[in-house]
Parts: C-alpha cells; sequence; structure tokens
C-alpha cells in the first residue's frame, strides 16, 4: 500500500504522469544499499539481528508517519518524496540483508530453501492485498492516510519480533573475518563461480527488467487510460503470479543455476508478450505469468546464494546480494522510466524481456563452458 500511494503521490499528484520521476523515486529508495552494503554486511554479522530488526521497523513505521503527515497537512512536495524515498532506503541497506539472513537462524539451513520460498509466499500474499486495497483507499481517503495505515502495521510487525523465544533460534558462531566488511564479501564469491554467475544474472536482470512500478503505473495511465483504481487491479494481477510462482520453488529442494536460467528465459519470453498485449484484461493475464516467472527468479537466486554460502559469511554475501537487488533497479529505473515517456510503456516493458534474454543467455554459456571442462577432467 506504501508503494502504491507513493508511485500515485508523484505520478498524478505531484507531476504530469511523468514515469521518470517515478523512477527518481525509485533509484533514491533502492540506491542506498549498493552504496552501504559494505558497512550493512559488517553490521548484520556482528549484531543481534532480531534487535537490528526491531530498530530498522521502528524507524521505517517513523518515515511513514512523516510523510502522511506531510501530505494530510497538503505541505507535500516532489523534493520531501525524495528525501523521504531516500531516507527509506538507507534504512532497507540494513533492514533487507538482516530479514534474508534472520529466515536461517529461525529455522536452520536444512529447511532454508522451503523457508526463503514460504517467506516470498507471504510477502507476495501481502503485496495481492496491498496494491486491490491500496488502490481503493487512494480514490476514498488520499495517499496520506495510507501511509498512515503503513506506519500503524508496524506494530505488529516490531511486537512480534519481541515476543519471539530467542533460545530456540538456530544460530551459529560468529567468526570475525580479517577485513570486515564488503571487501571480505567480495574475496568469498570471486573463488565461487556459481555464485558469481548467480549475482551477475541478478544484476542484469534486477537493473532493468525489475522496474514493475514504472512499467505498470505507466501501461495504466498512458497505454489504458485507466486511474489508481486500474493499477491497483493490475499489481495484484503480478502479485497473484508471484505467490504461484514462489508456491512452485516451494516444492523444490535443492536451487541450481540451470533453474535459475530457465526462469530468467520465462522472465524474457513473458514479458515480450505482456508488452504486445492490446487491452488491460490481457496485459492482466500475462502480468500473472510474468509474476510466476519473476518470482522463481529472485526466489531461486536467493536460496542459491544463501545454501552457497558459509554461515559465518552469510551477512556480508546477502548484504552484497540485497545491494544488487535492491539497489541495482534504480540504475535502470531513470532509463526505462524515460523510454515510457519517450517512446511509450510498452518498449520500456519490452528492454526490462530483454534483460531476461541476456541473463539466460549468460547463465547457459557458463553451465556449457563447465559441462565442457568436467568432461575435459580425469574420472
Amino acid at each position: 500500500m506504501q508503494r502504491i500511494a507513493q508511485d500515485w503521490l508523484v505520478l498524478s499528484e505531484l507531476t504530469k504522469h511523468s514515469g521518470t520521476a517515478v523512477g527518481v523515486v525509485m533509484a533514491l529508495q533502492f540506491g542506498p544499499p549498493i552504496l552501504l552494503m559494505s558497512l550493512a554486511g559488517w553490521v548484520v554479522d556482528h549484531v543481534d539481528r532480531r534487535k537490528l530488526l526491531i530498530v530498522t521497523q521502528s524507524a521505517m513505521a517513523l518515515t511513514a508517519l512523516g510523510l502522511g503527515i506531510l501530505d494530510i497537512s497538503g505541505h507535500v512536495a516532489l523534493w520531501q518524496v525524495y528525501v523521504f524515498a531516500g531516507t527509506m532506503g538507507c534504512i532497507a541497506a540494513f533492514d533487507s540483508p538482516a530479514r534474508q539472513t534472520f529466515v536461517a537462524e529461525l529455522v536452520g539451513d536444512a529447511d532454508l530453501p522451503n523457508a526463503v520460498a514460504l517467506n516470498s509466499t507471504l510477502f507476495n500474499s501481502a503485496q495481492l492485498i496491498g496494491p486491490a486495497v491500496g488502490g481503493v483507499l487512494i480514490s476514498i481517503i488520499g495517499a496520506g492516510w495510507v501511509f498512515i495505515l503503513n506506519s500503524v502495521s508496524f506494530v505488529a510487525v516490531i511486537t512480534s519480533l519481541m515476543r519471539m523465544r530467542v533460545g530456540e533460534f538456530h544460530r551459529t558462531p560468529r567468526v570475525v573475518v580479517p577485513g570486515g566488511g564488503v571487501f571480505a564479501g567480495l574475496a568469498y564469491i570471486r573463488q565461487r563461480p556459481e555464485l558469481i554467475m548467480a549475482l551477475v544474472m541478478l544484476f542484469i536482470v534486477g537493473t532493468y527488467g525489475l522496474n514493475f512500478p514504472v512499467f505498470i503505473s505507466t501501461m495504466s495511465i498512458t497505454t489504458f487510460h485507466g486511474g489508481a483504481h486500474l493499477y491497483g487491479i493490475l499489481s495484484s494481477m503480478m502479485a497473484v503470479g508471484s505467490v504461484l510462482g514462489a508456491l512452485h520453488v516451494a516444492g523444490k529442494t535443492a536451487p541450481n543455476l540451470s533453474f535459475l536460467t530457465l526462469s530468467a528465459l520465462g522472465f524474457g519470453i513473458v514479458g515480450t508478450v505482456a508488452a504486445l498485449m492490446p487491452a488491460a484484461a490481457l496485459f492482466g493475464l500475462f502480468l500473472v505469468a510474468l509474476g510466476v516467472t519473476t518470482q522463481m527468479f529472485t526466489t531461486t537466486a536467493n536460496s542459491l546464494v544463501q545454501l552457497s554460502t558459509d554461515p559465518s559469511m552469510r551477512g556480508r554475501v546477502m548484504a552484497i546480494y540485497m545491494g544488487i537487488f535492491l539497489g541495482c533497479t534504480p540504475l535502470g529505473a531513470p532509463l526505462v522510466g524515460w523510454i515510457a515517456d519517450a517512446y511509450g510503456p510498452r518498449w520500456s516493458l519490452g528492454v526490462g524481456a530483454a534483460a531476461g534474454f541476456i541473463a539466460a543467455g549468460i547463465g547457459g554459456i557458463y553451465q556449457i563452458r563447465a559441462r565442457k571442462i568436467a568432461e575435459r577432467l580425469p574420472k
């Protein structure tokens, strides 16, 4: 609901349907994880993750509350939204890797792939409900009150974190690694080709393919001439596919690079077809399929990276992972927003689909070469 309200506030109230402005907001919100991943990785590997999450979730609640008060009072300006988006991005730089690695503390490595997938299912179930409700609430009470509702919702999250039975956690010894933050993580990744490939593929798809606020908002308004209600419905339809994709991956016990490559290929194919759809209803149906392939790709990448990483390095490696996952999308957001403004939303979505094809090609070439090298080795 927060995301829908923020995008709608920028797109329809503070600008004249500027996809570029939405892209800038995304850049400010998702860029800090790249800049802060060194510090964030070190912090996540050295502090109590549950306590860190209580701090970050409380800070996010205050940020949503502040933006809501500004909007309701009629004093909100575009630059203020930029500031709040940047602040949220700085908080998320610490919150995201902490949440991802905290899953392993709750269930242990044996159940980690299933837990990551089910966590994604819950997240996307919220995305399924949130946009639809958010779209309706924006038209009834305005974006400001949606921000306020979001700030109140953090009370449940913080209370849950405080009431957890800490003695039942699956914690591993914290090992001090010389060099500390991101440099130790990069050195660790450099020695593992599969990790490199997974992160490279995530970088390509994340930079150009995961800009869905730009794709869906501009398609809703410019191409199909709809309003907040249509934007919310289309976002929810994609979330339906995301839930289905996460449930599918939850049944797989061993994430691998082959499945990641096939998911990227599927993303490219479905994204291309979705960009060509002539009506909102058909576009929405293919958004469901796009949600499936997107979730299959991102959930598999998450599980593959975590399970391929030693627990003592997981915080630093996942900080790099989340820096790419959250931080590289804004690198492409201004470009795809500009393409949507200059050439139309369909071309913008086409660029995202092309990223899937490129990532699949890279993953496929690596696996072919790795297979040939393996065949040459003495048995």
